[in-house]
């Protein structure tokens, strides 16, 4: 991200803690290169990348010490094809945007 998020939702990317990972990145500049090299080797099976010394996996951990993410809590996945997203905010952030 070039600019910082919309002032729209930053409250509500606090009150999840998701604020500094909306962050993440401002002002790096990512190498296109480095990125294909491990798109190429990523291998989805097993969700490992094949780099000339081995095999790596990034985990939870990794994500938690690098991002800063809080992985103590409940996840929050849902797969949904057709939902009231009033009530699914409800449900996840105990508050209805005024615009979804």
């Amino acid at each position: 991200m070039s600019c910082p998020p919309s002032p729209l939702i930053e409250n509500y990317l606090r009150e999840t803690d998701f604020w500094h990972v909306a962050n993440i990145g401002r002002g790096c500049k990512l190498d296109p290169k480095l990125i294909s090299a491990f798109i190429e080797r990523w291998r989805l099976e097993t969700h490992t990348f094949h780099l000339p010394y081995g095999e790596c996996t990034i985990t939870l951990k990794d994500l938690q010490l690098q991002l800063g993410l809080l992985v103590d809590r409940s996840v929050l996945i849902r797969s949904v094809q057709f939902a009231d997203w009033g009530a699914i905010c409800y449900d996840l952030f105990g508050a209805i945007l005024d615009n979804i």
